[in-house]
């Protein structure tokens, strides 16, 4: 799991049909620190993610496990919305 903040939603007037019905958010990947790593990526949200949010999620053959398909072109899925973090020292 990966931890990224939504920073937009995409709209499709015409999508796969396995992902009908599954919102797209736009996703900035964070670092341990919440720090912006890399660039931002479309994914799948499964769990009524919205803009602003910090959440988990799963890329690869991984993220189509959270669709209720056995099949669709999805290359990360929203899991989990995060309520706070706690760095520890060390």
């Amino acid at each position: 799991m990966y931890l990224g903040k939504i920073i937009g939603n995409i709209w499709a007037t015409k999508k796969y049909s396995a992902i009908n019905g599954y919102k797209m958010m736009l996703l900035q990947p964070l670092d341990a620190n919440q720090n912006n790593y890399g660039e931002p990526i479309i994914a799948i949200d499964t769990i009524g993610a919205g803009p602003g949010e910090t959440v988990f999620y799963i890329t690869a053959s991984e993220a189509v496990i959270p669709l209720d398909v056995d099949f669709a072109p999805v290359d990360a899925s929203i899991v989990g919305i995060v309520d706070s973090i706690n760095i520890e020292n060390y």
